[in-house]
């Protein structure tokens, strides 16, 4: 290679601009260099970097031969890591209508692992990729690692677990990529029990393999085994926590109420300098708030300097959550100055604060103007608080009327919501119009109407209600809480007998009712 071919290719790999890559391809140009091989490889390398995929296809295009194997599998390479995986699998065909004709250009195993990567991120073309992976076990690619591990991830975006499993089984070697690539198909599809047993077989982990176990405990509602693999964790010297793993044990805390592994997170953060991305405050807010240290979370907030709607709502939300109506619409009001744009997650914790701080014609401004306003069709738990922002107001005739008007069917919360607003306010009349219509709707199931007559003293209809449930099936999901007590996170289920104290607590419960009856208060209205 002459000495200018070599003094272009290098300023290709260090090139910064755009203006500077158009710079060296003219020079290419006119120095007729339009047939060195690495020279316009780098072009190609250097205009998709750039995400100029157009100009790197025109640069593909006008190579004066056929294009060798590697131009063709940096330009599929390229479309690949695109919204544009179409045009991967279209030059795919090419190359191998043009390779049946001249070895120049046959597919190799990049060629293969980034097709199969471009089948990957295109739903719809889960054919197409069998045909892949067909191709390369006839050429004998299939025992190649990466082609391997682009098949198994390919399988599991597709939830084909068996395939995945076989690709696994059948590879000669695979390698943490292929390991990871099973655990988050184990985790994604639900078998909890096979990422764990994947898991602790896997002969190394980096953090991608941990982020995706703790996560998918979190996504499970698994938050004390998060938290016991986040602590194993930091046992390995390997292996350092990422943003990802942070804010999945963040969560798990959150919905746990454990403050101290909380505090202790939020110390280790700021020990090691963890840079905090809109993602990790938003996470230390959430937690703070749930875990009931809301000016904890105001110090984050304040302290966040790079801001998102998820951080904004956060706050919102945790205020609100904290009966701080109007401090959440000053956050509120702030944001939209901002020129961010609320969401549907957002707008519940507007109207929960309008509700809390007993602000009805703002709450029902929000409500009324959601769609015109910012896009957003109110869902059930917009309507959810709209009855409970009535309610509390006192105008129960209009909330009745809110639920009879939705467009879906309201759940068990908001009838509840309202028979709560109906006892408060002494409207009997209203509460038996209210259990009459879920009668004759079928709405909510015989454990809602349960609770309504429940809520009401009339125990005759709780009895003949509960007593149907023993000769029909009763599919409902047990309740279930949590509560630390010096740093050890105990879970009770509704009609818990398992916990290894329950004589203990059963013997408490009991001596607490028992005082209460004895004080004359109305154990219906706990």
């Amino acid at each position: 290679m002459s000495q200018l071919k070599i003094r272009l290719y290098q300023l290709l790999k260090h090139v910064q601009s755009l203006n500077q890559i158009k710079q060296i391809h003219a020079q290419i140009i006119l120095q007729s260099l339009g047939a060195t091989n690495n020279l316009i490889g780098a072009l190609i390398q250097s205009y998709s970097a750039h995400k100029k995929l157009k100009s790197a296809r025109n640069v593909f295009n006008k190579y004066p031969t056929l294009q060798p194997t590697f131009l063709w599998n940096l330009l599929i390479q390229a479309y690949s890591k695109t919204s544009f995986t179409e045009q991967s699998l279209h030059l795919f065909k090419q190359m191998l209508l043009v390779g049946g004709c001249h070895s120049l250009a046959v597919p190799d195993d990049y060629t293969f692992t980034f097709a199969i990567t471009a089948c990957s991120r295109q739903r719809t073309v889960f054919g197409y990729g069998q045909n892949c992976h067909t191709m390369a076990v006839k050429l004998g690619y299939d025992s190649d690692v990466c082609v391997g591990n682009a098949l198994v991830s390919m399988y599991v975006v597709y939830s084909e677990m068996v395939y995945a499993r076989k690709v696994f089984d059948e590879m000669p070697q695979q390698d943490i990529i292929t390991w990871t690539s099973m655990l988050k198909g184990c985790v994604t599809g639900g078998k909890i029990l096979e990422a764990e047993q994947v898991f602790v077989e896997m002969p190394e982990r980096n953090e991608v393999s941990w982020a995706v176990m703790i996560a998918g405990y979190v996504g499970h509602k698994m938050y004390n085994d998060a938290l016991r693999r986040f602590n194993d964790m930091l046992d390995d010297d390997n292996v350092k926590p990422n943003e990802a793993i942070l804010v999945s044990v963040l969560s798990a805390c959150a919905h746990l109420g454990q403050i101290n592994q909380g505090e202790w997170i939020h110390f280790y953060i700021e020990k090691n300098r963890f840079p905090k991305s809109s993602n990790v405050s938003t996470a230390l807010i959430d937690m703070y708030a749930k875990c009931g240290k809301i000016d904890y979370a105001k110090q984050v907030f304040n302290g966040a300097g790079n801001r998102d709607l998820l951080t904004w709502t956060s706050m919102i939300s945790g205020l609100s959550m904290h009966g701080l109506g109007k401090e959440a619409l000053k956050v509120f009001d702030e944001m939209l100055e901002q020129g961010i744009k609320p969401d549907n997650i957002t707008l519940v914790g507007v109207l929960n604060a309008c509700s809390h701080s007993g602000q009805v014609n703002e709450g029902l401004s929000i409500f009324n103007n959601m769609e015109r306003e910012w896009g957003i069709s109110p869902k059930i738990e917009h309507f959810g608080c709209l009855v409970d922002l009535l309610s509390r107001a006192g105008r129960l005739e209009d909330a009745f009327k809110a639920v009879k008007t939705m467009q879906m069917e309201p759940d068990d919360v908001i009838w509840r919501a309202l028979l709560s607003a109906c006892r408060i306010h002494g409207n009997v009349g209203l509460a038996e119009r209210v259990i009459e219509h879920v009668k004759k709707t079928g709405g909510g199931g015989r454990l809602l109407l349960s609770n309504l007559h429940a809520s009401f003293g009339q125990w005759d209809n709780v009895r003949r209600i509960r007593e149907s449930k023993i000769h029909k099936e009763d599919d409902s999901t047990p309740g279930c809480s949590y509560i630390e007590i010096d740093g050890v996170v105990h879970e009770f289920l509704a009609a818990d007998k398992l916990h290894p104290r329950i004589r203990e607590i059963t013997r408490k419960l009991n001596e607490v009712m028992k005082r209460i009856s004895l004080d004359g208060d109305d154990m219906r209205t706990l």
